[in-house]
Formats: structure tokens, C-alpha cells, sequence
């Protein structure tokens, strides 16, 4: 699921080809995807667009009117852009992604065509229109955000309950925008367990912990930028070569040279160092450890011990 950098990095684009431009057609290609009846969505079509922004993980079109489009692209939901400039060259139209198979949307521009795809055959993409700005808190689950965040402030809202890290910092009522991506490369940054309680944490940890969350949010900000320059990015994805562990399992650390290891469960894992992170335990994985019950190994040492033999 595209995360604060890449919605930040999406806005940014968006921002240089969209803002002052009228909105001249709307073509809805799945039933699923508009969650609001009213205002109808033909209702911005001829208006400009006045303002972007970022809404913990969703995007917000503010249109002339007091006239508002949220966007979630949820975990496969993608976004493209056509330029139809005369700047552009008469070729400009022939890569805009086909009507139908996975374009769910396009958003035809005065000066271009955005088209929204989502892969695979779930579809939890979402798009929902607002009539006023005030309406735009039903959709905010209003953690704060975490680039903005005093030591204070971050450490009140992640210690308010007694929750897992991993599960505190990816719950959008605490922080805005941090998912299973970057929460596994902050955490691995730290030095922290993705199992440890937050209510257990010392102002050592919470210290690191918070300006783990600034560097790396930032950094893979910064990267994202440079690798879309002035283009529209195309490389929206959670798994990149260049990660410390997310999406990493089973390949060295970069720190420690130690194997990273995982914990799969429902449709989404967690990536982490054993010797970085947890002290050389191997955290339980719901499935297999129990499969495994006293063979499972209870620390990387073991782990290696077993796989030399």
C-alpha cells in the first residue's frame, strides 16, 4: 500500500500538472470503486482544481465550489498520467493504460488524462466526493502526523495504549501515513523489536524510535523524489532492493550480515533482523512455529546450527 513517501511523492506530481487545471471528464470503469451518491461525481467535472493534500494515506482533490474527491488507493491501486499537452507531442495519448482489465478510472484534464488502476481482482480501491471541507474529518482516522511530531507528542500517542510497535505505529488513529513497509525499515533503524510493548519502552527506545521515524520517512522521501525527477512516478512499490529487511526474508542484513527473518500473517509479514532487533530470538511465526512446536528454533544461533547441519 503506497505509504507517506510514495502519497507525498504522488501529490508533489500531481500538484505540477493538475492545480489550476479544469477537470472536463470523469469515466467510472467499476461499479465497486465510488463510495458517495452525493454530490454526484459529474458535479466536478468543469471545475479547476484549487488544492492536493495528503490525508494520513489517502488523496484530497479540493475543486472550486468547496468540492472535494478522496482517493484511497488501498494495496494495488495505482495512478498514471498522460500528458495531452500540444508540449507534449502527438505520441503523448499511446501510453495511457487501455479502458477496462484493470483501469478502474480515468480523470481526463485540460491537460492530460489521469487513469487509476488497480491490479489483481479485489477491489478495494476507493473514491469518495465530498461536498464541503468540514466533511473531509470522516475520513481522516486522525493519527497526528509523524514527520511533524515533537519527542513528546509521538511518545504520548504511541504509549496511550499498550500495543506491539509494529501494530502501534501502523495504526492510522495514532500516526498518518505509516504502513507495514516502512514501519519494518524504521524499526530495524531503531534497533527495536516489532514485538515489543510500547508501554515498555525506555526514553532511550522512544527516542530512537522517533528519529528512526523522521530519517527514514524522510530519506525514502528524498529517494522517491530523485527517482520520479520531473516525471510521474511509475515505480510505486512497497518492495525495493534497497531496503534494510521489508521484503527481505531469508537475504542478508545489511548491518549485521545476518539473515532476515519474517512473521507471516493474514495478508501481510513482518520483516526484522534477529541479531539487530530482538537480541538473536527468533520471534514465534503463528503457523509454522506451532507446526514445529519443540523443533522450532528459539534463537538465529540455532537457526544457523540447524541449517549448517
Amino acid at each position: 500500500m503506497p505509504e507517506l513517501p510514495d502519497i507525498t511523492v504522488y501529490i508533489e506530481a500531481l500538484a505540477r500538472r493538475v492545480r489550476g487545471r479544469t477537470l472536463q471528464k470523469v469515466r467510472l470503469l467499476s461499479p465497486f470503486l465510488l463510495r458517495t451518491a452525493l454530490p454526484p461525481i459529474d458535479s466536478l467535472e468543469g471545475r479547476k482544481v484549487v488544492a492536493l493534500r495528503r490525508l494520513g494515506k489517502r488523496i484530497v482533490f479540493g475543486f472550486a465550489g468547496d468540492q472535494w474527491l478522496v482517493l484511497h488507493l488501498m494495496i494495488a491501486g495505482r495512478l498514471h498520467w498522460t500528458d495531452t499537452s500540444p508540449a507534449a507531442g502527438a505520441g503523448a495519448t499511446a501510453k495511457q493504460p487501455k479502458p477496462g482489465g484493470n483501469v478502474l478510472a480515468t480523470f481526463t484534464f485540460d491537460s492530460g488524462v489521469l487513469t487509476l488502476t488497480e491490479a489483481g481482482t479485489k477491489r478495494r480501491a476507493s473514491l469518495h466526493v465530498v461536498g464541503a471541507e468540514a466533511g473531509l474529518a470522516a475520513h481522516d482516522p486522525g493519527g497526528i502526523d509523524p514527520l511533524a511530531s515533537t519527542l513528546e507528542s509521538f511518545a504520548a500517542a504511541l504509549t496511550r495504549e499498550n500495543h506491539t510497535l509494529k501494530r502501534g505505529l501502523t495504526d492510522p488513529h495514532l500516526f498518518s501515513g505509516i504502513g507495514n513497509a516502512y514501519s519494518d525499515e524504521i524499526l530495524h533503524a531503531a534497533r527495536l523489536s516489532p514485538v515489543a510493548l510500547t508501554q515498555k519502552l525506555t526514553p532511550a527506545d522512544l527516542g530512537r524510535l522517533h528519529a528512526a521515524v523522521r530519517e527514514q520517512l524522510t530519506a525514502w522521501t528524498e529517494r522517491l523524489r530523485r527517482e520520479a525527477g520531473d516525471g510521474f512516478p511509475q515505480k510505486v512499490t512497497a518492495f525495493r532492493p534497497d531496503m534494510a529487511v521489508h521484503g527481505r526474508f531469508g537475504q542478508p542484513c545489511p548491518v549485521c550480515a545476518t539473515t532476515v527473518q519474517r512473521i507471516a500473517y493474514a495478508e501481510n509479514e513482518v520483516n526484522y533482523c534477529p541479531r539487530c532487533q530482538t537480541g538473536g530470538k527468533l520471534l514465534a511465526d503463528r503457523s509454522l512455529s506451532r507446526l514445529l512446536k519443540s523443533d522450532w528454533p528459539r534463537t538465529i544461533d540455532e537457526a544457523e546450527a540447524l541449517g549448517r547441519a
